[in-house]
């Protein structure tokens, strides 16, 4: 349903909507990339390790 108002939304034939949500999808993975993602993984312990190496 979403995709749909999405669809509906957006101006101009088929050639320019497919245009726009390609433009759309390209600025929310910039977005996630640059902001959303390095924000998140200060509250995320992905680096650290739980297993400790034995001499």
């Amino acid at each position: 349903m979403m995709y749909g108002l999405l669809w509906r939304a957006l101006p101009g034939p088929v050639w320019l909507r497919v245009l726009l949500v390609l433009v759309l999808l390209v600025a929310a993975v910039w977005v996630c990339f640059e902001w959303v993602f390095p924000w998140f993984s200060e509250y995320v312990p992905i680096n650290d390790n739980t297993v400790e190496a034995h001499p």
